[in-house]
Parts: C-alpha cells; sequence; structure tokens
C-alpha cells in the first residue's frame, strides 16, 4: 500500500509509477494532479516526462497556449519529442496537431480557457493511443469567459478521466491522496504523525470530505465497510514538501 511521500521527488516517482501502471491496466485517458499553489509547472513536467522515454519520438507533449510552447521549445532543446499547444498553434491540414505516427500524448497543466479544443484534440487522439494530463487546471469555474456551454464540456470531458495520482493539502495538517491502483485515501497529521484515517472507491467530495474530518477515526466506504484509522510514523510531508517546492519555484 503506497505511503505519502517525504519529497517532491518522491511523488514525482510515485506518480511516474502509477501512470505507466494505469497504462499498462489498458487505461488510456489520466491525470496527474500535484495540487501545490507555489509549484510551477515547468520543472514537474520535466521530472515526470522521462516516464515516456520509451516512446522516443513518438511521444507528443502539448502545453496550453504558444507562449508556453515557444518557451519549452527554448528551454528543452535537442528533446526526441515533439511541443504542441493546445491552443492556436501551427496547426495546418498538412500537418495536423494529431498525427498517425504519435503514439503517447503529455498535455501540460491545460486550463480551462482550452477545454473545448482539449476535448476534440482527445476525441482525435481516440480510446486506444494513451495520453496524460499533468496538473490540469480544468476545474477553475471562476475563469473569465467560461460560459455554460463551456462548463458542460469541461465536465463531460473531466468524467471521462482516470485520476492516477493525486496529492493534495486540505489544510496544514490534512492530504488526500490517491495513487494508482490504490483507492482514496484521507491522511491526517495528529503529534507529528501521519495517520490515514479513511480509504474510499471514489473521490470524497467537500461535503464528505468534512463529514470524515468531524469523525476523526473512521469512515464507511459505499459498500458499507467501516475502516479503522490506520497509524502509520510519517513527517509532516507538507513541511518536507515545502523546501522542495521553493527550490523548484525560484
Amino acid at each position: 500500500m503506497p505511503q505519502l511521500p517525504n519529497s517532491l521527488e518522491d511523488a514525482i516517482f510515485q506518480a511516474r509509477e502509477a501512470t505507466l501502471a494505469a497504462i499498462a491496466d489498458g487505461c488510456t485517458r489520466l491525470q496527474v494532479e500535484l495540487l501545490f499553489p507555489e509549484l510551477k509547472p515547468m520543472p514537474v513536467a520535466e521530472e515526470f516526462i522521462p516516464t515516456f522515454a520509451s516512446y522516443g519520438d513518438k511521444l507528443k507533449v502539448f502545453f496550453a497556449d504558444a507562449g508556453a510552447a515557444a518557451l519549452a521549445r527554448r528551454d528543452w532543446k535537442d528533446v526526441p519529442f515533439k511541443i504542441w499547444d493546445v491552443g492556436t498553434g501551427r496547426a495546418s491540414a498538412a500537418q495536423p496537431k494529431i498525427q498517425a505516427e504519435d503514439e503517447m500524448f503529455l498535455f501540460i497543466a491545460p486550463t480551462s480557457v482550452e477545454v473545448a479544443e482539449l476535448e476534440r484534440l482527445c476525441g482525435e487522439i481516440g480510446e486506444q493511443r494513451p495520453f496524460v494530463m499533468l496538473n490540469p487546471k480544468l476545474e477553475d469555474s471562476g475563469t473569465v469567459g467560461i460560459g455554460y456551454a463551456a462548463r458542460n464540456i469541461r465536465m463531460r470531458f473531466i468524467s471521462t478521466i482516470e485520476s492516477c495520482y493525486y496529492l493534495r493539502p486540505v489544510d496544514d495538517e490534512t492530504a488526500l491522496f490517491r495513487c494508482y491502483p490504490g483507492m482514496w485515501e484521507v491522511w491526517v497529521d495528529k503529534d507529528g504523525e501521519y495517520k490515514r484515517i479513511a480509504e474510499l472507491a471514489n473521490k470524497p467530495s467537500g461535503d464528505e470530505l468534512d463529514l470524515i474530518l468531524a469523525k476523526g477515526q473512521t469512515t464507511t466506504t459505499e459498500d458499507g465497510k467501516t475502516l479503522t484509522t490506520v497509524a502509520g510514523k510519517k513527517p509532516s510531508v507538507f513541511r518536507g514538501l515545502q523546501r522542495f517546492i521553493k527550490a523548484l519555484s525560484r
């Protein structure tokens, strides 16, 4: 059973392993989320991309817009994979963004603004070739210019994605965690020791999470099974991660 990571490096390693395991099991629509506000996408992406080294030039990496893609081309010289953007970009009838020879796709930090085009591209990718979204920002309902139609597209599209790795600090003492193929887990720091207080088949809503934290010791899954707190001595993952986050964010 996976444990909370001790560092950002550990978290990215877990995310890479979880992604490969999900792909091996036949999952083709995946997302990885390391939800720390201070974390910049490029350094994380640089550490995550070696997951797909075996694909060589069959990997295509997408950024949210043309500016981010241009920066990546400048900073990542001599990489074997292709770099594109979800937005306007340079696609044409002669050179479409999704090509028959492409085998693996990575979308880095796509946002709600690009959701319609993102869904279209993923439709072209189809169900057989895998794609991964790294730290997507599709659920930002406050994004300017997102109307009713775009919100519907976003929710429809999100419902097709398997979350193979998820790590989010709920507050200074609580974490929501999932590492494929494991269940969704709630961890709480009690007296310097992190304890797993709940395991659930599906990602808990805000209200469900509040109820779990209010109970503090046990929770119940959808099948009615009561789960007792599992103790495990862990250092504060968030205090440890903060040092790595600051280093990567410079």
